[in-house]
């Protein structure tokens, strides 16, 4: 899999529609430096097709990574019928080419079109996480869950924020509601996901702790101890205190609990 493009855990922006939340590297200070190159692979858009048939063509075609494509039968949808949804689905084609400037604009031009459009804000907060901007990205997921509270992948989104900003309660309070909507959010978004995106091997071991924190209060003891572990195997310097947080009272008395303690995980190196 080419290095410009991390698996996509939330249904991509989310990666859906962003909800999906794509997850992408550091961007270089141009905007399209790092960008790949993208090839057309697909014939133009047939002038006599529907703007209903250039969407559903161009979704298509994101869904193969042909993102300059899929971008092309957008446009020419647009020119048909220019909608919000169309916006949208530009600025995740522009986005997953690394197009952070442009994939805004278009982000920018769905809300104008519709202003309740709550992944668009959330898309929006994507590019400003993408950018290191996690202030403003903050403010565009909790824009997003205003307009939808009950989005697991917004709450994720937004608990990743704060986690960035070194704001960890905010962040579990965040991730323990993702969870509360969608008890598998993490097991999507973790690996390449969340974590990947995070600055530091520091953070991402934090990041498993919070998450088995979260898995412990919510009476998963399997994917409690399954974080544990990774934390464990990433270095996390805080690992003894699963000794006195509460979060892991009943956990403790799970003999793989003691087994795992024991075991001593050998760190993984980053």
């Amino acid at each position: 899999m080419p290095r410009w493009i991390w698996t996509l855990c939330l249904g991509l922006l989310a990666l859906p529609a962003l909800a999906q939340a794509p997850l992408f590297p550091a961007p270089a200070s141009d905007d399209t430096a790092t960008a790949p190159t993208q090839l057309r692979r697909a014939a133009p858009p047939p002038a006599n097709a529907s703007a209903q048939e250039l969407e559903s063509q161009g979704d298509q075609l994101r869904a193969e990574k042909a993102y300059a494509d899929a971008l092309d039968y957008y446009r020419a949808a647009l020119s048909k019928n220019e909608t919000a949804t169309l916006h949208n689905k530009s600025g995740i084609a522009q986005l997953m080419m690394l197009h952070y400037d442009k994939a805004k604009k278009e982000f920018e031009r769905a809300i104008k079109r519709d202003p309740m459009y709550a992944e668009a804000y959330n898309n929006l907060g994507v590019v400003n996480y993408s950018q290191h901007d996690y202030k403003r990205a903050v403010r565009r997921y909790q824009k997003a869950l205003e307009l939808r509270e009950t989005s697991s992948s917004f709450h994720s989104n937004l608990g990743t924020a704060y986690f960035a900003r070194k704001e960890y309660d905010k962040a579990s309070a965040e991730y323990l509601r993702a969870l509360e909507l969608d008890p598998d959010i993490f097991e999507r978004q973790s690996a390449a996901g969340v974590s990947a995106r995070l600055p530091s091997p520091g953070e991402r071991a934090r990041f498993s702790y919070v998450i088995a924190k979260m898995y412990a209060k919510s009476g998963n003891a399997d994917r409690c101890l399954l974080y544990l572990k990774r934390a464990m195997e990433a270095g996390y310097v805080g690992i003894s205190d699963v000794y006195k947080d509460e979060e892991f009272s009943q956990v403790r008395k799970d003999p793989r609990f003691t087994e795992l303690m024991a075991s001593k995980p050998v760190a993984v190196p980053n």
